[in-house]
């Protein structure tokens, strides 16, 4: 079973590549590596996930890795929170102008 962290302030320039071999130079095994852009612009937003191989090494990884720095900037890092559910347009409702308690008093 695999284990996510969360990593923030990261640099802008940082990539998946590089976020994997930090988190693999600090001695963890690493599954996977994210790095979060914005979804218009394409930059990164200044934090990433990375996926342990290994869930025994959360706790420890968040110890070791958490205030590093990385280019110069302290890293945040914390357990991965599940992201949660959220509303889209296509699950029905939405669209429309909004008719509150004024609106019917008018007769619209």
């Amino acid at each position: 079973m695999a284990s996510k962290l969360f990593i923030g302030n990261l640099p802008h320039s940082t990539t998946e590549s590089a976020l994997s071999d930090f988190v693999t130079n600090a001695g963890f095994q690493v599954a996977s590596a994210v790095v979060v852009r914005d979804r218009m612009t394409g930059e990164p937003r200044g934090f990433g996930f990375v996926e342990l191989a290994q869930s025994e090494d959360l706790q420890r990884a968040i110890a070791g890795l958490n205030g590093q720095s990385l280019e110069g900037r302290r890293l945040t890092v914390n357990e991965a929170r599940p992201q949660p559910a959220r509303f889209s347009g296509s699950q029905g409702g939405g669209g429309g102008a909004y008719r509150g308690r004024s609106d019917r008093r008018r007769g619209y």
